[in-house]
């Protein structure tokens, strides 16, 4: 179990209070979405209300994803009302890290989320992130497919130095997050491996932070992900591991990863536009993917399915003092004399 600091700045609600969460899975990875009991975020554009959730609200994020009520394998998803009447919805991912400008599994989730209850229909919608519109359509079988923001290799064949491993080298790719995709590194992705891809993982990304590899406006590159052949090809093209940001690996093939990683085979003239590629999770889970090519920009099409598992009622109490989550500054949230309460 990780714990982690709460900023010391961090604002908490005056009152007891309720929030409303549907839970699924999408290919093992979960979702936990609000779809009740916000405060109010201050209306203006998705990053707008982004950053008013950062700065005002986070104990909402380590609430939900925090033991003893969640896990930090979670990502959650806060569902708002669109600004342009084409949209279904808007949508604030965010893991245990902090916020998410996009999520594939995520969006996926949300739609299933959605028909769950009641509120959309198969057909074609529009979701509104923090990092642009995402067009997603809804199969009458549950299957969900969207397409990604433009995704790019921003370098290839990149060489950093690990401590204990030696130099590994990595393309860095965009596909709604920063991703270091590595196929050349001696694991075996197997599930009982996790804890060692982790720390293998881990040591990559510390590498990459150390050494100041980063994204083209000095973004971290915070997701690890290593690639083997798929030995069945009926199955899949590819296997994959993911390490997220906060040292969880994805149970899902990762949306945005397989965006960045479709991205890179474009670049490489290894994948055709509108030709299928098959990504297959460490948990044997698999999601579709292709792309198109507009305005000289690759748009990668992801498809997946999730389940809705859960509808819970989330209990704040601020007189406990584990209410915010089990982390390393959980007793701030006891003392009313040092809590700051939110607006």
């Amino acid at each position: 179990m990780l714990t982690r600091e709460l900023p010391t700045d961090m604002k908490f609600p005056a009152a007891n209070c309720q929030l409303q969460v549907i839970d699924s899975h999408t290919g093992g990875e979960p979702t936990r979405v609000i779809i009740d009991g916000m405060p109010d975020l201050g209306g203006g554009t998705i990053q707008d209300q982004l950053e008013c959730f950062r700065l005002n609200h986070d104990w909402i994020r380590t609430a939900l994803l925090s033991e003893p009520r969640g896990s930090e394998v979670m990502v959650g998803a806060i569902l708002l009302e669109p600004q342009s009447s084409a949209a279904t919805a808007g949508v604030i991912f965010f893991n245990n890290v902090g916020p998410l400008g996009m999520c594939g599994h995520g969006t996926i989730g949300l739609f299933a989320t959605l028909l769950y209850l009641g509120r959309i229909k198969p057909g074609e919608h529009l979701l509104e992130t923090a990092v642009g519109d995402v067009p997603v359509v809804l199969h009458e079988d549950g299957r969900v497919s969207l397409e990604n923001v433009a995704s790019a290799r921003y370098r290839k064949d990149v060489s950093v130095e690990v401590p204990e491993i030696g130099t590994v080298v990595g393309d860095i790719a965009w596909g709604g997050n920063w991703f270091f995709l590595i196929s050349d590194h001696n694991q075996s992705l197997e599930l009982k491996n996790a804890t060692a891809l982790t720390s293998h993982c881990t040591k990559i990304s510390d590498a990459l932070h150390q050494q100041n590899i980063t994204g083209p406006n000095g973004e971290r590159v915070d997701h690890i992900e290593l690639f083997v052949p798929v030995e069945d090809a009926t199955v899949a093209d590819s296997k994959n591991f993911v390490l997220c940001p906060g040292g969880q690996y994805d149970r899902s093939p990762c949306g945005t990863g397989v965006s960045g990683k479709v991205a890179c085979l474009a670049a490489d003239g290894k994948l055709a536009e509108s030709a299928l590629w098959r990504q297959q999770s460490i948990t044997g889970s698999v999601m579709k993917a292709s792309y198109v090519v507009r305005d000289d920009q690759i748009f990668p099409s992801i498809t997946g399915r999730a389940f809705v598992n859960g509808e819970t009622k989330i209990l704040i109490d601020v007189d406990d003092p584990l209410t915010f989550g089990i982390t390393a500054g959980s007793a701030i949230a006891n003392d009313t004399e040092t809590r700051s309460a939110s607006e």
